[in-house]
């Protein structure tokens, strides 16, 4: 149904393939323009875009596991234990 299309990025002017895996996920997400941009510039204005949000609010915290003091990118809940980067990686690993 759906075939592969040669298309022109707006931002840098190359060519880049819109495939018709593309087409049908397009297709079935109801998104009824093609893309406009390849795939680099996509991504380069995405990461532009978050470069403007306000930086994250940190918030103090004790490591539950090595008792570090730390900052977490959310409001402790008391009762609820908070890890350091280290120890939230390894418990991640762990898992």
């Amino acid at each position: 149904m759906f075939e592969d299309k040669t298309l022109v990025c707006q931002d840098c002017g190359q060519e880049f393939i819109f495939t018709a895996g593309e087409q049908e996920f397009y297709h079935e997400k109801g998104f009824e323009n093609e893309p406009k941009r390849c795939r680099d510039c996509r991504t380069a204005r995405r990461n532009n875009r978050s470069g403007n949000r306000a930086p994250r609010e940190m918030f103090p915290a004790v490591c539950a596991r090595c008792g570090a003091d730390t900052q977490v990118p959310f409001r402790p809940v008391d009762g609820r234990p908070v890890y350091c980067q280290e120890c939230f990686q390894a418990q991640r690993e762990a898992l």
